[in-house]
């Protein structure tokens, strides 16, 4: 299947408004597309940095009536690469974001990483662009 490409990330949320709050004015990107089913009691929406034809996107699931969700121990993080990952930090709480980890060097590496903590819980871990292709490499 080379010829695949990954989509999305989809990611259960408790409160619809705050997690679009976040991943648009703390994380700051694009609230591509939103879909309700009223059918079946659900609301899909789109985030990302640009188009889904561009790139991977998140894919924000509410269940109406449902506030919260066991994460279980299997999911770690999604990655996102940055320009400059002090600037985005201080920016992300500036903005009323949880920066759980300061930007500095991965431990044992060279490679300059932080964490942020999204409104559900879910981690969200923050690369430095130039060093994002290679990994957790030292």
């Amino acid at each position: 299947m080379s010829n695949g490409r990954i989509l999305h990330t989809m990611l259960r949320v408790g409160d619809l408004d705050k997690s679009i709050e976040f991943y648009t004015d703390v994380m700051g990107m694009d609230l591509l597309r939103k879909n309700e089913n009223s059918e079946y009691e659900y609301t899909l929406v789109f985030l990302g940095y640009g188009d889904e034809s561009q790139g991977a996107v998140i894919e924000l699931t509410y269940n109406w009536g449902t506030t919260e969700y066991e994460h279980g121990s299997a999911f770690g993080h999604i990655a996102i690469g940055v320009d400059d990952i002090y600037s985005t930090c201080d920016a992300i709480k500036a903005a009323g974001g949880n920066v759980t980890r300061e930007p500095g060097p991965v431990k044992g590496g060279s490679t300059e990483i932080a964490f942020v903590k999204d409104p559900d819980g879910y981690m969200i871990e923050l690369i430095q662009s130039k060093q994002a292709s290679a990994g957790l490499e030292g």
